[in-house]
């Protein structure tokens, strides 16, 4: 991984505030995902402000993957209304959403392994660019080879940049794919887990990269653990067996009774 700076130490109040912008980028209402009997999502709403960084935690088939491709389009809500920027989306196309600014990674490497760093992120600067975040549909494009520079000093990744995705470390590409959700300057990014399978020094690398964002560019977070979500997020939602348990401040959350019997155990 890059040299950065250190970072201060969690507060254990949560990321500091910042200026938002007016109204919501994003709007659930009653979002409901269900495969015949299972309810995966159950009756979710909340919102994210223009320019908030937000977690969604819980355990592993608490929904959150589910819930993220039901914001996207690649499994539609049964039922609930979504709302990008006061815009109904929910019956909308993925690529139709990406159009208007929203990007979302994967749990799973979506990357061109046999191609460089710089290669990837320009084939998704131009897929971008031809309507579509699809690195298949890349072709040529005037300012794709500046975009895709600006992406790799943004990503951290610039002095890596001829080197093969397949000689990656864990940990760069997973900021490879946030390079990649980059492209286009979106209006809202959904990270799905990206801390997954990092060492510590790792972990920190991504920290950085994520607080480094612009300000005025939002985020949502998949995560597991409570403690990223405290350096890098303003507020929280934990869902339970699809449902939400609790919101609030990623401190709130912390110290949350009910929070800590069902979905940190242990922990505490």
């Amino acid at each position: 991984m890059a040299t950065v700076t250190p970072l201060r130490p969690a507060t254990r109040s949560g990321a500091a505030p910042r200026a938002l912008a007016s109204g919501d980028a994003l709007a659930l209402e009653g979002v409901t995902r269900a495969f015949g009997a299972l309810r995966a999502v159950d009756d979710v709403s909340f919102s994210v402000a223009a320019g908030q960084r937000y977690a969604v935690l819980g355990s592993n088939g608490a929904g959150k993957t589910t819930l993220f491709n039901a914001i996207t389009g690649d499994f539609p809500p049964t039922s609930g209304r979504i709302r990008f920027f006061g815009e109904d989306i929910t019956a909308l196309p993925p690529h139709e959403r990406i159009r208007k600014g929203l990007r979302r990674t994967y749990q799973s490497s979506l990357l061109f392994r046999e191609l460089s760093v710089r290669d990837n992120l320009f084939l998704a600067v131009r897929g971008v660019a031809n309507g579509r975040f699809s690195l298949r549909r890349a072709g040529p494009g005037h300012g794709s080879a500046q975009a895709t520079e600006e992406l790799l000093e943004r990503a951290r990744l610039s002095h890596i940049a001829d080197t093969l995705v397949a000689d990656l470390a864990h940990g760069q590409q997973r900021q490879l794919e946030i390079g990649m959700a980059l492209a286009g300057a979106p209006r809202l990014i959904l990270f799905d887990e990206p801390a997954a399978g990092l060492s510590p020094a790792e972990r920190r690398e991504l920290v950085a990269l994520l607080n480094a964002l612009p300000s005025h560019m939002g985020f949502v977070i998949i995560e597991h653990d409570l403690d990223i979500a405290l350096r890098v997020t303003e507020k929280v939602t934990v869902m339970h067996n699809g449902r939400v348990l609790k919101t609030g401040t990623p401190a709130e959350i912390e110290n949350d009774g009910q929070v800590q019997a069902i979905y940190m155990g242990s922990k505490h």
